[in-house]
């Protein structure tokens, strides 16, 4: 029989830890509520399970263990706050959740995106390739170009790849309805991949091109960020705050 998961010293949950107090008393004195270390008894580590119990300490904690040591007291207060509201949603919230709320308040807290969009068209139809038209400003440099592609889509992610060159892999693209009817408002998510490193990106707009666009945008944004944190892959002249 498998042993059971609060088996005391051997089961899974030994060592982890989800109240908050717990969880503040175990990073400022870890024999506070272990008399062993995880390591005699062949665990590699104690576990810090986030979730609506945790408190900042915790999650301060779980930020430097995701590489986000550096970012400012404001963001981590502001992704805190979107963190507690998910968990309240959600029994487990995984790493990818917290990594996806703090690129998101990064984001807000520089209060700029490196890549906006300022128009977009798009002709589609039967006979021809489809095409798109798009103007980006790029770190404040207004740059135009147009692209035809497999559909409207691919074409619009080939402007922006060409306007922003860049070698990114698309791992998710969804189009879901807000509402009911033909003029419903469309939500498009976005999930790029880059060396290990993913983000996430979402748009919503009647347009549902347009969202995806924007959704695109969103997550590529969010990746120079990440690109920022360890080895930027391009000049920028204006300081990222938060990192």
């Amino acid at each position: 029989f498998p042993v059971q998961f609060n088996k005391a010293i051997v089961g899974k949950n030994a060592f982890a830890h989800e109240a908050g107090i717990h969880q503040d008393g175990m990073l400022k004195n870890r024999e506070t509520y272990e008399i062993m270390t995880p390591e005699s008894v062949g665990v590699k580590k104690t576990s810090l399970v986030m979730g609506k119990h945790s408190g900042r300490h915790a999650f301060k904690e779980k930020l430097n263990d995701l590489g986000y040591a550096d970012v400012t007291d404001d963001v981590i207060q502001t992704a805190f706050g979107k963190f507690k509201i998910l968990a309240d949603k959600k029994k487990h919230v995984y790493d990818d959740d917290i990594m996806a709320l703090v690129d998101d308040s990064l984001i807000t807290d520089n209060q700029v995106n490196a890549i906006s969009l300022k128009s977009l068209k798009v002709f589609a139809g039967t006979g021809e390739p489809q095409r798109a038209d798009m103007t980006l400003d790029v770190y404040g440099e207004v740059k135009k170009t147009s692209e035809t592609g497999d559909g409207p889509v691919d074409a619009i992610f080939k402007c922006i790849k060409v306007l922003y060159p860049h070698d990114v892999k698309l791992q998710l693209y969804q189009v879901h309805a807000v509402t009911e009817g033909t003029d419903a408002q469309a939500t498009v998510s976005v999930r790029i991949e880059e060396k290990g490193k993913t983000t996430v990106g979402q748009a919503a707009d009647t347009d549902t091109l347009v969202a995806s666009a924007n959704a695109y945008l969103s997550a590529l944004n969010k990746m120079i960020i990440k690109r920022s944190k360890s080895a930027p892959m391009e000049p920028v002249n204006q300081k990222v705050r938060g990192i």
